[in-house]
């Protein structure tokens, strides 16, 4: 003992580790001596310079002298781990030292001037990865190319007697060697013919290891910096405040009681919102707090969800646009004598990040800086462009971490605020418009409401012989002006119950929807359609499978036979003790999704006691996403998409009460607290395999991890009480009155 040196503890890892002294859980873990200078680095500045680096060898691989290198993500970083996971995908093309690699957001303004060299940017739908590993892979060789006829050139020999590895190129010959730091500036400049062949998966050496995330440190220590983070020298802040009616206008305000308040308080007006600029937030917020502010929400402001539920369900009945048409389940049904029908609907739900939106603008004459976590820089700073009557050229977007995305934080609303509040205020200053919470929840773009119909068809045997759906959804596509949808289909409307299932053997199987929008705006949620036509599909699935008297993982094994969708029913059976006793008032529920370019499944345990309280004890997850970088950013990914959707399950709705949301704050937007988190266990079931193109297949993780997990914990209270829940948030279900089945 007498040997032993002190690790020197900063207050701050004392406090994430010291719980565990007494017994208690673990929330940080220190890492000391070699162990911590085996991981790479990054730093809190998470973005670079809008100018070229000397040390580039390509827009994507930035060497330093001291053989450091800067791997550039074009992706947001929103806790999905795609920060880490785009690196790797360079660096195994690169050969380079991992604990040498550094992390860096690519220049937005550069990728405007030189014609995307980034590309799109725009991180929503599970797309980081599966949308960007080839020319990303191809960034990686391409540098690793320059680098190996660099030091060719050097040795004035042929370029195929030279490998790359370790950040070393090597003379096989002779045994010389050359770091990249040395050969950086030279690679650079070479001009390669043709670009160089990638590996295929079966030669990835660091693709498909875990590796620890690059910016767990400083996201524990507190020194990275997101949106909300920003101070600019001089900076001023903003609070707003939206026409409560969604599409309403400002009347009037009446600001006389800021009158000899603090704070340099300014009025800011625009026409659907009202802003008070501040010396600091707080007096921002409670400056806006005080007006008296009159709105015109127009005859919207007579509407309310009690309407707009009736309005769903009576739709089920009207014309339906055709989307999906196998064989002919509709004839199949009129003949059948075993036919089961059920509706479903689910409500409106709020993104409720963790982090409000925000953005931090700095308008001058000839330039505007932004500072914000977006899910599409790019187009988020051409949009500010526009509304600052600038060139895109003339903006600077420094992309910063997001506390959280979901897909609310790629439409700009914020931004539009901000740059709207500094151009009618003449604010030359750094602005930083913060929504509040309420303003946050208020003013979202919600996940669609729908309600659905759906019938089957089963044989004396109890083979399904024809599945026929009908779905009312408000259109996300049309809400958010993506297009018109002229020919009444939307994709997002349609996923989990139109192309994008699990099962291939249903021989006829027919998709209806129309699409019905209110004055409330839609858009892009955590699995986005999946979210709530995975809960119809799979809780329907459970009903045929009773109806039929079979257990429902051998019957959803009875409709397909595809290599994704029976590797995770294998991994789930294997994991989940499926089809052992699990004891009185406890239930064990599956469902099998396809989603977002993967498949998942999940079995859920619960306990129902006797006044119909449902605790969720464990999750079990399998997910089929073909190739992954990182296996513990999948996981990780999982686990947390198990805890997204359960929440939306259990808890959550967004109600309409005289045109405007009723939900503020989390006291009445209820999140899945820790006492109430399940034992969730994350697994893989990979196939690999290949495309159509014949290209290596991946899948997204982010979405179909939270697609399944409303029809699994539903499953498993049917298995529990025999009551089926066909209506959500289950925060409003008696299960005491619903009829057992």
């Amino acid at each position: 003992m007498g040997d032993m040196k002190p690790i020197e503890v900063s207050r701050r890892q004392l406090v994430l580790t010291g719980a565990t002294i007494g017994g208690g859980m673990a929330l940080g873990l220190l890492v000391p001596g070699a162990a911590k200078a085996a991981m790479p680095e990054l730093g809190a500045q998470y973005w670079g310079a809008d100018t070229v680096n000397p040390n580039e060898v390509t827009a994507w691989v930035v060497i330093n002298p001291d053989n450091t290198i800067v791997l550039r993500c074009s992706m947001a970083e929103m806790g999905q781990g795609t920060g880490t996971g785009f690196p790797m995908i360079l660096a195994e093309e690169l050969e380079c030292d991992w604990s040498q690699v550094k992390v860096e957001f690519p220049s937005v303004n550069r990728n405007i001037r030189e014609k995307a060299v980034y590309k799109d940017m725009l991180t929503v739908g599970s797309r980081g990865i599966r949308s960007s590993w080839e020319f990303v892979q191809q960034a990686g060789a391409s540098a690793r190319v320059r680098l190996i006829q660099a030091a060719a050139a050097r040795w004035k020999v042929d370029a195929s007697q030279c490998t790359a590895s370790n950040s070393l190129v090597t003379h096989m010959a002779s045994g010389r060697k050359f770091t990249y730091g040395v050969l950086a500036h030279e690679a650079a400049k070479i001009q390669l013919a043709a670009e160089p062949a990638i590996k295929p998966p079966e030669e990835y050496k660091l693709i498909g290891t875990r590796k620890p995330r690059l910016d767990s440190e400083i996201k524990t220590n507190g020194t990275a910096k997101f949106g909300i983070d920003t101070k600019e020298p001089g900076q001023l802040y903003a609070s707003i405040m939206s026409c409560p009616v969604f599409g309403g206008k400002l009347v009037s305000v009446d600001d006389s009681a800021l009158k000899g308040k603090r704070g340099n308080l300014q009025v800011v007006k625009l026409a659907d919102a009202v802003a008070v600029v501040a010396d600091n937030y707080w007096r921002a917020n409670e400056a806006l707090k005080a007006l008296k502010i009159v709105w015109d929400g127009g005859e919207a402001a007579k509407t309310d969800s009690a309407q707009f539920r009736k309005e769903y369900r009576d739709a089920l009945d009207g014309p339906m646009v055709t989307a999906r048409n196998d064989g002919d389940a509709k004839a199949v049904l009129a003949k059948s004598t075993r036919v089961i029908t059920v509706d479903y609907e689910t409500p409106h739900l709020a993104h409720a990040t963790m982090e409000p939106c925000n953005a931090t603008v700095h308008l001058q004459p000839d330039r505007l800086d932004i500072w914000m976590g977006s899910q599409s820089a790019l187009e988020n700073a051409k949009m500010a462009a526009e509304l600052a009557e600038m060139k895109p050229e003339q903006v600077y977007f420094h992309q910063q971490y997001l506390g959280g995305g979901f897909g609310r934080r790629s439409f700009g609303d914020e931004l539009k605020h901000a740059v709207l509040v500094a151009k009618t205020g003449n604010i030359t200053k750094p602005l930083q418009l913060l929504w509040s919470r309420e303003q946050d929840m208020r003013a979202d773009r919600y996940r669609p409401q729908s309600a659905i119909r759906m019938k089957a068809s089963l044989t004396a045997d109890g083979t399904l012989e024809a599945i026929h759906v009908e779905s009312v959804c408000g259109s996300i596509i049309r809400s958010t002006g993506i297009n018109r949808a002229e020919n009444g289909l939307d994709g997002p409307a349609l996923e989990g119950i139109g192309p994008s299932v699990p099962y291939n053997k249903v021989p006829n199987w027919y998709t209806g929807l129309m699409l019905k929008n209110t004055h409330v705006p839609v858009a892009f949620w955590r699995s986005v359609g999946g979210s709530q036509n995975c809960f119809y599909m799979e809780s329907f699935i459970d009903e045929l499978a009773h109806a039929a008297g079979k257990d429902p993982m051998a019957f959803r094994r009875e409709l397909t036979d595809r290599p994704d969708s029976l590797s995770v029913l294998n991994k789930l059976q294997e994991v989940s003790g499926w089809g052992t006793p699990i004891g009185a008032g406890r239930g064990r529920g599956m469902s099998l999704v396809d989603n977002h370019g993967a498949v998942a499944g999940h079995v859920a345990e619960v306990t129902v006691d006797d006044k119909g309280q449902v605790r969720v004890d464990r999750v079990y997850a399998a997910t089929d996403a073909y190739h992954v970088v990182n296996p513990n950013l999948v996981e990780s990914q999982i686990e947390g998409g198990v805890i997204f959707g359960m929440t939306a399950m259990m808890y959550d709705e967004v109600t309409i009460k005289n045109g405007a949301a009723e939900q503020s704050n989390f006291d009445s937007y209820q999140m899945v607290r820790l006492a109430d988190a399940p034992d969730v266990h994350a697994h893989l079931a990979l196939t690999g395999g290949k495309d159509d193109k014949g290209k290596p297949k991946w899948g997204g993780v982010g979405e179909c991890s939270v697609a399944p997990a409303a029809a699994a914990i539903a499953n498993a209270i049917f298995a529990a009480t025999g009551k089926r829940i066909r209506s959500l948030p289950f925060k409003n279900v008696k299960l005491s009155e619903l009829a057992a089945l």
